[in-house]
């Protein structure tokens, strides 16, 4: 326990001593920033310009989505590919620890680095939560519910990120790999084709886009648990693909 908690801690400082972390966190934060700005603008107007579901407007924007596709494969894409080019993975993998230590380990250090991007947007709250709209004070679910989505949302783009790191020794070819992957899960979201919502290609889409699963359900203060269930076996998946990528080495 000791050994993974001590790793735990190595990965989750390294981020602090890389300067792609802080120009991602700063990045991040500005982009949020500005849709906060533009979410507490028309949430107090009447008309049309009015919004009734804040979150909806900050986390339906395509700038959002365009950065945040940035974010998990620039904090992943070190983990395991700089370890295997700088040849310090053989000594990991000889530390008294199992194969599924070693990836949680590195896993949680990623996933609450990932935590603190968040932490800021926090002191937005009290403002959305606080101001006066047309249509009386807002409900706090919608919120609640949509940072629910975003963690569970970061847990599995995070694993992807993780499992290709594994396979590769470049840290650049790391996150073009699953910048490419994560891809597949936003795309459609941004782009948003017109389609009749009751066919089956568009619930497959639907199931599969994240960032409609936002702009429809936990922006609105809906919970669907089959948006659970991707994130999460997806997430399960990848982590248990990067434990047998590990294996697969000490076999070589």
């Amino acid at each position: 326990m000791l050994a993974t908690l001590s790793l735990v801690r190595r990965e989750f400082s390294a981020y602090f001593l890389s300067p792609i972390a802080y120009v991602v966190l700063a990045v991040f934060l500005a982009v949020t920033g500005h849709l906060f700005y533009l979410t507490l603008t028309q949430l107090t107007a009447a008309g049309p310009k009015g919004v009734e579901f804040p979150m909806q407007l900050m986390l339906g924007d395509e700038k959002f989505w365009l950065v945040y596709l940035f974010i998990p494969p620039l904090l992943t894409m070190r983990l395991f590919a700089e370890e295997r080019s700088t040849g310090t993975l053989e000594m990991l993998m000889t530390a008294p620890l199992t194969d599924w230590q070693v990836v949680l380990s590195k896993y949680f250090a990623c996933f609450a680095f990932y935590l603190v991007l968040w932490l800021p947007t926090l002191a937005y709250l009290p403002l959305i939560l606080s101001a006066s709209t047309p249509k009386g004070p807002l409900d706090p679910m919608p919120i609640a519910s949509s940072y629910l989505g975003l963690v569970l949302a970061g847990a599995m783009f995070l694993a992807l990120g993780l499992f290709v790191s594994s396979l590769v020794r470049s840290q650049m070819v790391a996150a073009l790999i699953s910048l490419f992957l994560s891809l597949g899960f936003i795309v459609v979201g941004i782009w948003r084709p017109e389609m009749d919502t009751g066919s089956a290609l568009y619930r497959v889409l639907f199931f599969f886009s994240v960032p409609l699963h936002f702009y429809r359900d936990f922006s609105r203060g809906l919970v669907d648990t089959r948006h659970l269930v991707l994130y999460l076996s997806v997430a399960a998946f990848c982590l248990f693909l990067t434990v047998r990528s590990l294996e697969s080495r000490r076999w070589r």
